[in-house]
């Protein structure tokens, strides 16, 4: 398929963006003084505040977004008008697919939701592939496959190569349905997921949908905790992005994508560890606009501990950097349009070159005896990420319950948060001193029960208590 060539400059490249930082980072504390405290007072604090400025913004327009849906709810509480189920007959064929290795502990539970599906049988089909499965998985399968005749079964050799990316590509020129919702293997959902979803795809003219992420253990510990406050702040950011005509991301679990438009970028790219985050800037030049809907989500499982957040976080960070690195020209391009350009630049500069910067900005001012002087940008990616998680955590949410935007826990959330500029740095200097490595690190699911957090009363959509938050069932 099209994509970077695993044979690619990637070292090259990041061993560049890695000078370009370390010397951002130590350069105002190696000016004379002059230059520097005028750098250090005025230049750096502006450029602060004109990124903090776009910023703060995106997440007051990703509030705005779900609060004048709420609104339009009919005074006795039913869910809004946008999240109505179609009155019109379904006609849209859905395929589901999901990739799995080693997922004995929920496959089953999975097809049981996907079965369960609110769908006429016909529109649907379910493509459970498997990734040379080691456990039990197979015959999992096989049992399954006797009492659902819509789920089809494709498996692949451990040794075949080529990731996720590969076995989606494997599947996809074997669907004929308009959409393709892909999931993983822990995903869960409520039985009128397809019918509230489609129609907004439809409705809104997207070649793809991402669906807001709710972790079910978010009680576990404090890890996971952290994990469901940041995935409501970045859908919350997501929305804003939209809301202010930016770039919108896919997140993997709980994608909608339309088959053309997945064909027409030239399906899944088979040189990355990051599928969807590829797939997003592929759609994006390609100009095909991705939506991202807050209800109904999409649930998964938060990693429980520190070396599997650890393992995670590697290979988000590695692949959303290397898209960087392979379409940059592209983006530079006029395929982008002004706006799109400039929301790319700020998102970039706070995830991927601020973290850099920031280690070598502290180092350099303990060396030098001087302050730190890109603290303006710390303060942004602080300010953003509190209003962001307050804002998400307040809001009136299906599924799981999100933890409360109590001062312990946004706090909690931005100590949570500080692992990316560990997790960053360590991988811009990985990629820089080491060949490009395809590795897909497997996430681990335990099966969680979350029969209560799933069973939804709809009809509490829109009825919130005074702090702007629902009380829903969850396990």
């Amino acid at each position: 398929m099209v994509g970077g060539s695993p044979n690619d400059h990637r070292r090259g490249k990041a061993a560049v963006y890695l000078f370009v930082c370390l010397l951002l980072g130590a350069l105002p504390h190696g000016l004379p003084q002059g230059p520097a405290m005028m750098l250090g007072r005025w230049a750096l604090p502006l450029l602060g505040v004109l990124i903090g400025t776009y910023a703060l913004r995106t997440v007051g327009l990703g509030a705005r977004a779900v609060q004048a849906v709420a609104a339009l709810a009919p005074g006795d509480g039913s869910r809004a008008q946008t999240d109505q189920p179609s009155q019109q007959p379904p006609t849209a064929g859905v395929d589901v697919v999901v990739a799995a290795r080693d997922e004995e502990a929920v496959i089953g539970r999975l097809v049981e939701r996907l079965t369960a599906l609110r769908w006429p049988h016909s529109l649907l089909r379910i493509w459970i592939i498997d990734d040379g499965s080691e456990d039990r998985t197979a015959e999992r399968l096989v049992e399954l496959q006797q009492r659902h005749p819509q789920l089809q079964v494709v498996r692949r050799s451990r040794q075949a190569g080529g990731g996720k990316s590969a076995a989606l590509n494997e599947v996809l020129q074997r669907l004929q349905g308009r959409w393709m919702l892909v999931l993983d293997a822990d995903a869960d959902m409520g039985p009128d997921l397809l019918e509230r979803l489609i129609p907004f795809a439809e409705a809104g003219g997207w070649a793809a949908v991402q669906l807001r992420k709710a972790e079910v253990n978010s009680d576990q510990n404090w890890l996971t905790r952290g994990q469901a406050m940041e995935m409501a702040f970045d859908a919350v950011v997501q929305e804003g992005r939209l809301a202010q005509g930016g770039v919108v991301e896919l997140r993997g679990n709980g994608q909608l994508l339309r088959r053309d438009a997945v064909q027409t970028a030239g399906g899944f790219n088979e040189a990355t560890i990051t599928d969807d985050l590829d797939l997003s800037f592929r759609l994006l030049l390609a100009g095909l606009p991705i939506g991202v809907l807050w209800n109904p989500p999409i649930c998964e499982e938060a990693v429980p501990t520190l070396p599997a957040l650890w393992r995670q976080r590697q290979r988000w960070a590695e692949g959303g950097l290397q898209r960087y690195l392979d379409y940059g020209p592209q983006l530079l391009s006029n395929r982008l349009n002004g706006t799109q350009k400039l929301d790319l630049t700020v998102y970039f500069l706070l995830q991927y070159v601020l973290p850099v910067v920031a280690i070598v900005d502290g180092a350099a001012a303990v060396l030098t005896a001087t302050r730190p002087a890109f603290w303006p940008f710390s303060l942004v990616a602080v300010a953003l990420t509190l209003s962001g998680m307050a804002a998400g955590c307040r809001r009136a949410s299906e599924g799981p319950a999100l933890p409360d935007a109590s001062p312990g826990n946004l706090v909690l959330g931005i100590v949570h948060m500080m692992h990316w500029f560990v997790v960053i740095p360590w991988v811009t200097l990985k990629m820089a001193l080491l060949p490009k490595k395809l590795v897909w690190a497997k996430t681990t699911h335990k099966g969680l029960d979350v029969e209560e957090g799933l069973a939804m009363d709809l009809n509490l959509l829109g009825q919130a208590d005074a702090d702007g938050e629902i009380e829903l069932a969850t396990d």
